[in-house]
């Protein structure tokens, strides 16, 4: 597993927007969208904390065969792994500008794309049209955050990456795997 500190708020909504194209990050329409939401205008948005963040995939949560959502987030909160609030999606993004180049260039194809990170989080609004939520992913040495759509039926291989908020001490981490600080 892979740990990492996050900065997360400290910004307005149109600083944060600024920060992330000063870094030459691209967004698609859902990202728009989802940063567009009241969310990113609020209080708890603009205060900075810091965020202990783990990256992990489905089958080091123990689900080995296709799982969903529900499912991976169950499985996570097992392991003292929560959802992040859905402002830490931008500013891991961020922190993550040295993420590797995707293996394809694939955008779009109805399933998790390679090379991404989904940001586990709570759905923000109950219409499926609505962004379920952020994913971070590099192509072609460009840095993007996306918007992603998805049922809570839809499969998610045991190989599909997720970052998810910290919320045990750390000396805990140690008996969930192995891990690396970053």
């Amino acid at each position: 597993m892979v740990r990492r500190i996050v900065q997360v708020g400290g910004l307005t909504r149109s600083e944060l927007q600024s920060a992330l194209a000063e870094a030459g990050v691209r967004l698609n329409a859902s990202a728009e969208m989802l940063l567009a939401d009241p969310l990113f205008a609020s209080d708890a948005a603009e205060t900075a904390t810091t965020v202990e963040i783990v990256e992990s995939t489905p089958g080091r949560l123990g689900l080995t065969g296709g799982s969903t959502l529900p499912q991976v987030l169950a499985a996570a909160r097992e392991q003292s792994l929560l959802p992040c609030a859905p402002f830490v999606a931008p500013y891991l993004r961020l922190a993550m500008l040295d993420q590797p180049s995707a293996p394809d260039s694939v955008m779009s194809s109805g399933r998790p794309p390679s090379g991404a990170v989904h940001v586990a989080s709570e759905r923000l609004r109950p219409e499926y049209d609505y962004p379920r939520g952020f994913y971070l992913r590099v192509v072609e040495g460009t840095p993007w955050l996306r918007g992603f759509r998805c049922s809570d039926d839809a499969p998610w291989s045991s190989d599909d990456r997720f970052a998810f908020r910290w919320s045990a001490p750390a000396d805990a981490l140690a008996g969930i795997g192995s891990h690396q600080r970053t």
